[in-house]
């Protein structure tokens, strides 16, 4: 019987044998590096000159070719082998597939936002919003457009304005406003469906995307109602009195696209096709009501969606290939292996669930601090995840919950990350004094680590109750 949380299908057999036949070394791991070595350093480089969005003046796609050339310098074999071992990882059916969700969902959230998606969410949820629940309403408008967009840094572009409009309108902390929109922003990044990083923590650990979403509302609803409660107190606090007007009209018609989306993506539908339908859709609303969007209106939009995720895409085809050599020649087992000893320290000799949590949820972490970008961290440390899951029995949908849980906490408290950089200079404050007032980032963090010291459903416990079930 085939299990949903089967890896993908194994590459070719001369590539798996080079993969078991090589010998775990830590030299394995120079390209990758390299590869940080650049992109951080020219981050850090560029911003000891003031340069605005320091760490994004060099393109990841860029910064990782040397180490590409590197990791075939360090091979072994005839470079026509090494070649193909690259092409093999840049092949690979997650990679293929993560691409062309990359695709879909670029195309859509094009679509939906032409068509007016976004002003008619926003201007829906000013229009409800009581002067009392000021706070918590900004964040739940924030929290389901970045949902429903599936980009954290396109839904602080849009209501990060309106929060600093907010913040005149009800004598509200500027900092606190703006860290609410930060904080509902990274919940949409870490839950939604077409998020960059649901599509690569699901893709590196080969579960479906309807698993990954119930594992992680576990740990993000929590944190969300903590930071719900907290906002509700603070705009009691502060007196928050005055009534937001909606800055426009909308029809809730123009929303559908997004709901539509969602329900079916929670259902279980395909992801390919629940994106494939989510475009139709908002083109046909498009159509439909305004007179001036034709179909080369569509077309020039969903072709705009696709090259948004062109730096993202490259991305994930040259780390596949960089990954696939990194594996063959002992990179990832010797890492793996130094996070086992790490674990069995101190007199600990049992592998357990909850040691391998932790080394993920490190690995990802440090790898964001590293990288100052969410996604480029999952992609960088899929691999050795799925392989440490492996190893500690880890749930592959607890793995890929994790991946996306502790990459968008951490990325959403950098104070050089894109979504603070972005929101901080909208406002004109500080990005160091932003990143306390983000509290739904530290609750989830805090809510995630909690998890794990108490404990989730185990692997082993599921596959055997799943084993019950089929017998029966």
């Amino acid at each position: 019987m085939t299990s949903p949380y089967n890896p993908p299908p194994s590459p070719p057999r001369l590539y798996v044998e080079a993969v078991t036949m090589t010998k775990a070394t830590p030299l394995a791991l120079l390209p990758l590096a390299l590869f940080l070595a650049l992109f951080v350093g020219s981050g850090l480089w560029y911003q000891s000159q003031g340069v605005e969005m320091a760490f994004y003046q060099i393109s990841a796609p860029v910064a990782i070719l040397p180490a590409i050339a590197l990791a075939l310098l360090l091979a072994r074999g005839s470079l026509n082998r090494r070649i193909e071992t690259f092409i093999h990882g840049v092949g690979d059916h997650t990679i293929v597939t993560m691409a062309l969700i990359y695709l879909l969902a670029g195309g859509f959230a094009s679509v939906a936002k032409a068509i007016g998606g976004v002003d008619a969410t926003v201007n829906f949820g000013l229009s409800v919003i009581p002067a009392e629940l000021v706070l918590p309403g900004l964040f739940l408008i924030t929290a389901f457009v970045a949902t429903a967009m599936g980009t954290s840094m396109g839904t602080v572009a849009a209501i990060a304005p309106i929060a600093v409009g907010v913040a005149d309108a009800t004598d509200l902390p500027l900092l606190l406003t703006v860290g609410t929109v930060v904080g509902g922003a990274m919940f949409g990044d870490n839950l939604s469906i077409i998020s960059d990083t649901t599509i690569a923590a699901t893709r590196t650990q080969g579960v479906e995307m309807r698993d990954k979403f119930r594992m992680n509302v576990r740990i993000a609803m929590p944190a969300a109602v903590l930071t719900l409660a907290w906002l509700y107190f603070q705009s009691i606090g502060q007196g928050a009195t005055t009534a937001i007007a909606a800055p426009g009209d909308y029809e809730l018609l123009r929303l559908l696209p997004y709901v539509a989306v969602l329900v079916l993506a929670v259902a279980g539908v395909n992801v390919l096709l629940v994106l494939f339908t989510g475009i139709l859709l908002a083109g046909a609303i498009g159509l439909g009501l305004q007179p001036e969007y034709s179909l080369a209106s569509l077309s020039r939009d969903i072709y705009a969606g696709y090259s948004s995720m062109q730096e993202i895409l490259l991305l994930s085809l040259l780390i596949g290939g960089l990954g696939a050599m990194m594996k063959t020649q002992g990179g990832l087992a010797w890492l793996a292996n130094a996070i086992d000893h790490i674990s069995r320290s101190g007199g600990r000799r049992e592998r357990n669930a909850r040691s391998g949590e932790l080394g993920i949820s490190a690995a990802v972490a440090l790898t964001n601090v590293c990288t100052a970008n969410n996604t480029v961290a999952i992609l960088l440390s899929g691999s050795l995840a799925k392989d440490i899951a492996a190893r500690y029995r880890v749930d592959p949908r607890r793995s890929a919950s994790l991946l996306d849980i502790f990459s968008c906490a951490v990325q959403g408290l950098l104070p050089y990350g894109a979504q603070v950089l972005l929101a901080s200079s909208l406002a004109r404050v500080s990005p160091l004094a932003l990143v306390s007032n983000i509290q739904y980032c530290w609750l989830l963090g805090a809510a995630a680590l909690i998890s794990i010291v108490i404990g989730a459903p185990r692997f082993a416990d599921l596959t055997a109750r799943r084993s019950v079930t089929d017998l029966s």
